[in-house]
């Protein structure tokens, strides 16, 4: 009986490894972002005028951002500052997480975690940048041409900032496209023939997230799909060049 129990003790051991070593780094992760939590709180000023710029340019005369509670304002910026520091935090989120799965690659994987922070936080960056410089100026002006005559838009700032910070995320997230592509193929699962075969499904799925993401108007779902299609070509060459061709080396499993 007693043997029984240390077997599955043992069995057990690997578990608790793998959420020992979870725990490890989110407690890295949080340390950081507390730290610049409080450097982006100090400038919360700026953040905030960064932020609500594409809006204040297309705003008309007549219009305004209200503050339609007391505390509105105050949870707005801490909100704000908080994802100012999940924005500049992505890297080493990034890092993090590769160095939680490492464990389970391959030693000739393991190699590529420079290339997978680089190219994980350029096109999340990437995809947040299109967002801010390009969908926000179009997608706002289109909105607000219907605040005309007698129609004025009292715009919630709380309100603004989740719009935003939706579309922000959201953009930088559906941009790692390739990057996902690239790590599935190097493990075998995804391949370009299955990309291509599977092409007017995954058409299909790009519209489907485009219109979960933005708001409900064809202009702006366009704006999120074809950068998404796009990079969803991009992928399937990705998928063709570092895809899997031949079964591993028993000498490429052990350093």
């Amino acid at each position: 009986m007693a043997k029984t129990e240390q077997s599955g003790i043992e069995a057990q051991s690997p578990l608790m490894d793998h959420l020992e070593e979870l725990r490890k780094r989110i407690i890295y992760v949080l340390i950081l972002l507390i730290a610049i939590f409080c450097v982006c709180y100090w400038q919360r000023e700026f953040f905030f005028n960064f932020v609500t710029a594409p809006l204040i340019e297309v705003l008309p005369q007549a219009s305004t951002m209200s503050m339609l509670k007391l505390t509105e304002g105050f949870f707005t910026q801490l909100k704000l500052s908080l994802m100012a520091a999940l924005f500049f935090s992505m890297p080493f989120i990034f890092y993090q997480g590769w160095k939680f799965i490492a464990p389970g690659l391959y030693v000739h994987e393991k190699k590529f975690v420079v290339g997978f922070v680089f190219s994980s936080s350029l096109l999340f960056f990437l995809g947040a940048a299109f967002a801010y410089y390009l969908v926000f100026p179009f997608g706002f002006r289109f909105f607000l041409t219907y605040a005309q005559g007698d129609v004025t838009a009292n715009l919630s700032i709380q309100w603004y900032l989740s719009f935003v910070v939706r579309l922000i995320l959201g953009f930088g997230i559906v941009f790692e496209l390739p990057v996902f592509t690239f790590f599935f193929a190097k493990m075998g699962l995804l391949t370009a023939d299955m990309m291509r075969r599977n092409r007017r499904y995954s058409l299909f799925g790009i519209f489907v997230v485009a219109a979960i993401i933005t708001p409900p108007d064809v202009f702006t779902q366009m704006m999120m799909a074809g950068p998404l299609i796009i990079l969803y070509e991009i992928s399937i060459l990705i998928a063709s060049i570092f895809g899997r061709k031949r079964e591993i080396k028993e000498e490429d499993i052990y350093e």
